[in-house]
């Protein structure tokens, strides 16, 4: 069964800069797409990147500030956030592009926190 693992999250500052990183332990062994998503205290899961083969999207509310790259091995996918924002507090996964047909199962997410 795969196994996702996020790691890489934090507390920091309004303005400040994270990186993610998600790996499989288990179940893939190359990583052609995948998605980042985020979960917020009180809020909906929702989607905030992916990278699926050559494409990359974004979802409009971090365009421009978060950067999702994945290694030339393609076994781990990363996602560097810059000019973060209060409200991109929340716990972050990482999951099946929007163009797949299968999720995974979700991992344990990492923690971002962004103080004001």
């Amino acid at each position: 069964q795969v196994q996702l693992v996020e790691s890489g999250g934090g507390l920091v500052q309004a303005g400040g800069s994270l990186r993610l990183r998600c790996a499989a332990s288990r179940g893939i062994s190359k990583i052609n797409s995948m998605a980042w998503y985020r979960q917020a205290p009180g809020k909906q899961r929702e989607w905030v990147a992916e990278i699926s083969g050559d494409s990359i999207d974004y979802a409009d509310f971090v365009t421009g500030r978060f950067t999702v790259s994945r290694d030339n091995a393609k076994t781990t996918i990363y996602l560097q956030m810059s000019s973060l924002k209060p409200e991109d507090t929340a716990v972050y996964f990482c999951n099946r592009a929007r163009s797949g047909s299968i999720w995974y199962p979700w991992g344990q997410g990492t923690q971002v926190t962004v103080s004001s």
